[in-house]
């Protein structure tokens, strides 16, 4: 008998859990992002300065995954919306059972947008679908321009690519058009918007983009 390599199996039963998870969201029109980084991308930044922009009463609900300690979703909570930390003891990455496990208490009627904070990483994430309508990869420019072809498969697979803590540019040498030019070598498709949790609308693209497939994710 033909043995299946572990890493196959587990990503195999793992795609099974996604695609029924991405029927659990298209039955309840649940917009779902992924969000994916290295660690101090500024990810939790972001997801604070979002919950606080949004309206109040959008039903909107929050998953966030670390290796260890619920610091972010404390801070997160702070907004009002409904937020749960994953603690994955060690694992690199949030997979599928992680998000259903998570979601099993919670009334999806209720939820028109889920986002999910995926444990800081380039790597390990990207192999996991969790079922999301799309990954969102962020870069800050305190990093370097070159991360897109050094972790190629994350830009590939990601729908947006936010490059984060513009505010900073003029204090370093950020070339951040060369950082969006490799990304696109690696995704000549993936949509690319600069902010900034800090300037005053530094964040009116994004949240443009968010609310446009908020509608789009209800009319599907």
């Amino acid at each position: 008998m033909k043995r299946m390599p572990l890493k196959a199996k587990v990503l195999s039963e793992n795609q099974r859990v996604a695609e029924a998870l991405r029927k659990t969201y298209k039955k309840h029109g649940i917009l779902c992002l992924n969000f994916i980084s290295a660690p101090g991308s500024g990810k939790t930044q972001l997801l604070e300065s979002t919950l606080a922009a949004l309206d109040p009463e959008t039903r909107v609900a929050v998953l966030t995954g670390d290796i260890q300690t619920d610091n972010d979703a404390r801070r997160l909570a702070r907004y009002g919306f409904p937020v749960k930390q994953i603690c994955t003891g060690g694992t690199c990455h949030l997979d599928g059972h992680m998000i259903e496990n998570a979601m099993s208490d919670w009334d999806l009627e209720k939820i028109d947008l889920l986002l999910i904070e995926n444990v800081g990483n380039l790597v390990c994430p990207s192999s996991y679908d969790l079922g999301e309508d799309a990954k969102v990869v962020l870069l800050s420019v305190t990093e370097g321009e070159d991360k897109p072809l050094k972790y190629p498969g994350i830009f590939f697979k990601s729908q947006l690519f936010l490059l984060t803590k513009v505010d900073l540019l003029p204090h370093l040498k950020f070339d951040a058009d060369l950082a969006e030019a490799n990304a696109r070598r690696v995704h000549p498709e993936i949509e690319i918007i600069r902010c900034s949790c800090t300037e005053a609308g530094g964040l009116d693209a994004w949240l443009t983009w968010l609310k446009n497939k908020m509608k789009a994710a209800k009319a599907a």
